[in-house]
C-alpha cells in the first residue's frame, strides 16, 4: 500500500468514476444480515398478500426490504431509493432491486387492511429480536405514547390537514421504548385527528404485541395530558399495566387542587431563578400528582403565579420517585426526531395508504438500526440515527472475487475506532461474512447470498 500525504491542488484534481466494484454504503452489509437472521423479508412475503389485480403487488418481500434498506440509509423519498442501484450495492443485497419507479407503484397498491399486514411485520420483527436478546425479558419496561405532526406540502396530499398545530400534514400516534428508543407500534392518522383518536385501540394493540413480543416483567406507559381518557386508564389496569398520564387543568382539576393543604408541598430541584414544589391528592377514585413551579428574583414579574402540572397514576411508589420518572417521558421526542431525519422527513405519496405503509416501514427501519446497535454494540451509548448511520453504515467498500469466493473489502479509513464497529468477521472459503451477534442462535432465514 502506498501512503501519500502530500496535498494536492484542486485545480489539478481530476474526478472520474471508474470502478463498477465500488459499494459507496458498504456497512449496509450489517443491516442486511441482522434482517435476514430474523428472516424479515421471508415474513413480508408471508404477511404482505396484495390483490393479484393491482399493479405492482408481485414479490412483495423483496419490495420490502429494498424500502427498508433505502430508509436506513437516509431515503426520505421514493426516488432516494436509487440509491441501492449505484454500483455494486445490489449484488451486496443479494442481487434484484426494484427501481424507484416500481416501489412507488406497489405503496400505491396498498388499502388499510394491507398497512395492518405491515403492522403484522412490525410485530413479528419485534418479537424475534426480543426473543434474539434485544428484549427486556423479566425487566421493567417503560413506553412512551406521543403523537407528533409531519408535515406536507400539496393540497392534492389525500389525508392531509390542520391540526391543533396549524401545520398542513399527517398526525401519526407512536409508542416507544424509553431505554433503547425503538419504536414498538405506529399509525397513520388524518392531519386534523383529534389527539386520543384512536387511543383506545391502539394501546389494545400495544398490549397484545407487548405481551406476545414476551415482555414479562412489570409495564409503565407514559403519556402527556393529550392522551387523558378513563377508558385508558381502565384498559391499562386490566391488563395489569402502571401508567402515567398528564391532566389538563380543567375546573375539577383545579377544585381537587384546592383541597390540598400549603404544609403538604415538597421542594424539588429546579433550575437556579426558580422553585418547583411537589404534593399529591384523590381525583375520581385515583392517584393524582402536582408539580407547581414559580420564577423568583427580577423575573418573577413575568409569571408571578404558581403554574402547575399534573398527572394521574396507578403507581404506589415514592411521590418523588413518580413525579420524576413521568418528567422522562420527554426522550419519546428523540425518537420522533430520529424518524424526521429518516424516512419520515417526507410522506412521499399523495395516497394516504401508501404513506400509511410508508410510516411503517420507517418505523421497523428505524427498530433495524437500533437492533443492529444493541446486538452488535451491546453496552454502548444510544445514538442518533444520523450517527449510526455515519459510523457503521456509510463506509465506502469494494467486492471483490477469489477462488470463486465473494468478500466485502473495507477501507482501512473506514476502520478507525474499532470500539465503533459491530463485530464482524470475515470468513474464508465457503462462509459468508457474519455479525458475531447473538442473533446467530436464532433459528430464522439461511442468511445474506452473497
Amino acid at each position: 500500500m502506498v501512503h501519500d500525504d502530500e496535498a494536492v491542488g484542486l485545480d489539478g484534481l481530476q474526478v472520474e468514476f471508474d470502478d463498477e466494484r465500488v459499494v459507496s454504503a458498504a456497512g449496509v452489509m450489517l443491516v442486511a444480515t441482522l434482517a435476514s437472521r430474523l428472516g424479515i423479508e421471508a415474513m413480508a412475503g408471508d404477511l404482505v398478500r396484495l390483490r393479484g389485480d393491482r399493479a405492482g403487488a408481485a414479490n412483495a418481500g423483496r419490495k420490502v426490504m429494498a424500502l427498508l434498506f433505502a430508509m436506513v440509509l437516509g431515503a426520505d423519498s421514493i426516488d432516494d431509493c436509487d440509491v441501492l442501484r449505484a454500483g455494486r450495492t445490489r449484488r451486496l443485497l443479494g442481487g434484484w432491486v426494484p427501481a424507484p419507479s416500481t416501489l412507488g407503484t406497489f405503496l400505491r397498491a396498498f388499502t388499510f387492511g394491507h398497512v395492518r399486514q405491515l403492522d403484522a411485520l412490525l410485530g413479528r420483527a419485534l418479537q424475534r429480536a426480543w426473543q434474539a436478546g434485544a428484549g427486556p425479558g423479566a425487566e421493567r419496561l417503560v413506553i412512551d405514547v406521543d403523537s407528533f405532526v409531519g408535515g406536507v406540502c400539496g393540497a392534492t396530499k389525500q389525508g392531509a390537514g390542520y391540526g391543533y398545530t396549524r401545520v398542513f400534514g399527517y398526525h401519526p400516534i407512536l409508542a416507544t421504548r424509553a431505554d433503547t428508543r425503538e419504536a414498538l407500534h405506529i399509525r397513520l392518522r388524518h392531519g386534523s385527528a383529534n389527539t386520543q383518536r384512536g387511543i383506545k385501540r391502539f394501546c389494545d394493540e400495544l398490549i397484545a404485541r407487548v405481551e406476545r413480543a414476551g415482555a414479562g416483567g412489570p409495564v409503565l406507559l407514559r403519556a402527556d395530558s393529550g392522551f387523558w381518557n378513563t377508558k385508558v386508564f381502565q384498559r391499562l389496569e386490566q391488563a395489569g399495566w402502571q401508567y402515567s398520564i398528564g391532566v389538563r387543568n380543567v375546573k375539577a382539576i383545579q377544585t381537587a387542587l384546592a383541597t390540598i393543604d400549603e404544609q403538604a408541598w415538597h421542594p424539588i430541584a429546579y433550575p437556579e431563578g426558580g422553585e418547583a414544589q411537589i404534593a399529591e391528592t384523590v381525583y375520581a377514585g385515583r392517584r393524582l400528582i402536582v408539580r407547581r413551579t414559580r420564577l423568583l428574583g427580577p423575573q418573577a414579574e413575568l409569571w408571578p403565579d404558581w403554574r402547575h402540572f399534573c398527572l394521574i397514576t396507578n403507581r404506589t411508589d415514592e411521590l418523588v420517585t413518580v413525579e420524576a420518572e413521568h418528567r422522562e417521558h420527554a426522550v419519546v421526542e428523540q425518537v420522533i426526531a430520529d424518524l424526521k431525519d429518516q424516512a419520515l422527513a417526507h410522506f412521499p405519496s399523495g395516497h394516504f395508504h401508501a404513506n400509511g405503509a410508508w410510516t411503517v416501514l420507517a418505523a421497523l427501519a428505524h427498530n433495524l438500526l437500533r437492533w443492529t446497535q444493541q446486538l452488535g454494540l451491546p453496552d454502548t451509548t444510544v445514538r442518533a440515527a444520523r450517527t449510526l448511520r455515519r459510523r457503521l453504515l456509510e463506509l465506502p467498500g469494494r467486492l471483490t472475487t477469489h477462488a470463486g469466493t465473494t468478500f466485502r473489502v473495507r477501507s482501512r479509513s473506514a476502520c478507525r475506532r474499532r470500539a465503533d464497529r459491530p463485530r464482524c468477521a470475515r470468513r474464508s472459503g465457503r462462509k459468508r461474512p457474519v455479525l458475531a451477534l447473538a442473533v446467530d442462535s436464532f433459528v430464522g432465514d439461511p442468511g445474506l447470498p452473497l
